[in-house]
């Protein structure tokens, strides 16, 4: 059974468009988790030693808050501003099985 949505996108960013398009997905992400209901999470990864690959880490309550999620003002500004920035992007759509996290008081 599915506790979640999990989406993964992955960017080649044009060279000349890292900053730009980390300043955009960031502004994104904490819109969508600022003001999404059914936005659990939403990470911006980044490669040490390629700053134009990117990853985003998404969890969604479940498909239909993330249909919402791409209907919402700040994610149609940052599709549109970065369309330009990206080489390529792939989306990937799966079911969390399992999110552990550490108890309270356990040591790391």
């Amino acid at each position: 059974m599915s506790d979640g949505l999990v989406v993964m996108v992955e960017f080649r960013l044009k060279p000349v468009a890292v900053d730009e398009f980390r300043a955009l997905v960031t502004a994104n992400a904490r819109a969508s988790v600022a003001d999404e209901p059914g936005c659990r999470r939403f990470d911006v990864v980044t490669s040490p030693e390629d700053p134009t690959e990117l990853l985003l880490y998404e969890i969604y309550d479940d498909r239909a808050a993330f249909e919402r999620h791409l209907e919402t003002p700040h994610f149609l500004t940052f599709k549109e501003r970065s369309a330009d920035l990206v080489e390529r992007s792939t989306v990937r759509l799966l079911e969390l099985a399992e999110h552990c996290k550490p108890s309270s008081g356990a040591p790391r």
